[in-house]
């Protein structure tokens, strides 16, 4: 088993999702992230004053899934999450040793 992380635009993250449900991949997680990839930083104005901005907000996609399935699934968030703008995210598989489903005890289980 692996886990499948990525990061990507918060813009994207329907787009990715709705692609991955296609593909009969129901059991993942979505949570809100902040990124610090660029040494390169902006200025945004809040309540009339400038402030710089160093973290980007990302959403973070979390999908688990067999090692058969794992690059039908990547390949799918590359090709749902891309743009062509610089900044479009990453994604990373990542092993997973067990798992435990917590209702039944049920080692790996997915």
């Amino acid at each position: 088993m692996k886990l499948i992380k990525c990061i990507v635009r918060p813009s994207k993250t329907d787009d990715v999702v709705e692609a991955l449900r296609q593909r009969n991949v129901f059991g993942l997680t979505v949570s809100e992230v902040r990124e610090c990839d660029s040494p390169k930083t902006h200025t945004a104005v809040y309540r009339g004053r400038e402030y710089t901005v160093k973290l980007l907000p990302k959403m973070m996609i979390e999908v688990v899934a067999c090692d058969s399935a794992v690059d039908e699934i990547v390949d799918t968030i590359m090709r749902s999450a891309r743009t062509p703008d610089v900044g479009d995210g990453r994604v990373f598989v990542l092993p997973i040793g067990e798992a435990y489903q917590i209702r039944t005890g049920e080692q790996n289980a997915l």
